[in-house]
């Protein structure tokens, strides 16, 4: 399945390289409502609460009325999915705030996602586990810790519905999601598993479907490489 992704960064929708460098940005939220309006989930993902600088929450709340999305950035407290979810979103995406940092390590914080999942329902909650160079970068992508993706999603298995996997090293270039690391990752759990990073053509697609991996694809939607 693809899933379209809708960044926002600013007051607008963005396509960045690697969470840093902007590419693309756009205004007519309109136009891409209307052209995803046929596909049963989009992503959704506040890039400003992501970073902790600043939010878009009535872009949110206004897309999230006319688009089946899961919402993702800056989703830190139980309070931050309770009010997502009231917006009208179908599930919220939690990254750092399932996470903790030391100086030297990382450990999974067992105990908000246990929380969070009595409070919403485990279902509505997707794990993102996003990497670079094999770790866990957490933060808006501006920290890293000492974990990896396979270390994580085991720990995470009994909370989530689903797995958010982002692939930072290949984000925005277009090269094609790395398979075995569909493959491996797709080993480790029998929750929905959803891939992210460099995916750019409808082939790949349908070769991880045959996986059973969903993707999430935006840079190579809004340059027309995909059809959406």
């Amino acid at each position: 399945m693809l899933i379209p992704s809708i960044d926002l960064l600013g007051g607008r929708i963005v396509q960045l390289v690697q969470g840093e460098k902007l590419r693309l940005a756009f205004d007519d939220f309109d136009y891409w409502i209307e052209r995803f309006s046929r596909y049963p989930l989009v992503q959704l993902i506040d890039l400003d609460a992501a970073m902790g600088q600043g939010e878009n929450t009535a872009l949110v709340e206004r897309i999230a009325q006319r688009l089946p999305v899961q919402v993702g950035g800056g989703i830190r407290r139980i309070a931050d999915a309770e009010r997502v979810l009231r917006a009208g979103a179908k599930r919220v995406i939690v990254g750092s705030a399932l996470f903790t940092e030391t100086e030297s390590a990382g450990m999974v914080n067992v105990d908000f996602a246990s929380s969070l999942a009595h409070a919403i329902g485990g279902e509505r909650v997707v794990a993102g586990v996003d990497c670079k160079a094999g770790r866990i970068a957490i933060k808006g992508w501006r920290a890293q810790i000492a974990l990896s993706a396979d270390q994580a999603i085991p720990q995470l298995d009994p909370y989530v519905g689903a797995f958010l996997y982002t692939h930072i090293d290949g984000e925005g270039l277009l090269q094609g999601f790395p398979l075995p690391v569909a493959e491996r990752l797709r080993g480790l759990t029998a929750r929905q598993l959803i891939v992210a990073g460099g995916i750019r053509s409808q082939q790949e697609i349908d070769t991880l479907q045959s996986l059973g991996v969903d993707a999430v694809a935006g840079m190579a939607i809004y340059t027309n490489l995909l059809e959406a």
